[in-house]
């Protein structure tokens, strides 16, 4: 159970992450605060988010992935402790992801499936699920004994 709720906690701080540097934050955040208040001071909880998104942005606009990567880790870590003090959490995690991130797949499993043919690729290729950012680099040119094919 306890290897369940650790992959809910990381869906969610993913997830959190993600929101803080998207348009629809400011709405995300309210709703996230009133999931870590508990009932209690969300202000407190909302002060925290804003605190976390404006390093978050820091961190993205100095392109320290470290520091994006900590911030993301102590959300994981909170979620986790939220759930393991409130079984019922998981449950409200699992609707409060949903409605914020309704395309995610916040069950844990994902089954991913490419394949490459063709021929020989004189360039990265990339396996997986999300990708941003992405810059490439290289000559443009192909090695003489790879070249792209005979006429």
């Amino acid at each position: 159970m306890e290897a369940e709720l650790a992959a809910l906690a990381a869906s969610g701080a993913t997830t959190l992450v993600g929101l803080m540097v998207s348009e629809t934050w400011t709405q995300a955040r309210d709703r996230v605060a009133r999931f870590f208040a508990r009932g209690g001071d969300e202000s407190s909880a909302g002060a925290e988010l804003s605190l976390s998104q404006q390093e978050l942005m820091a961190a993205r606009a100095a392109q320290d992935e470290l520091a994006g990567a900590d911030i993301e880790a102590v959300w994981r870590t909170r979620l986790r402790r939220v759930l393991l003090a409130d079984p019922a959490a998981a449950e409200e995690l699992r609707m409060l992801l949903a409605e914020l991130d309704p395309n995610a797949n916040n069950d844990g499993a994902v089954s991913v499936h490419n394949s490459i043919s063709g021929g020989v690729q004189n360039g990265p290729v990339f396996q997986g699920q999300h990708f941003s950012g992405l810059t490439f680099g290289g000559s443009g040119t192909v090695p003489p004994d790879q070249g792209a094919g005979e006429a």
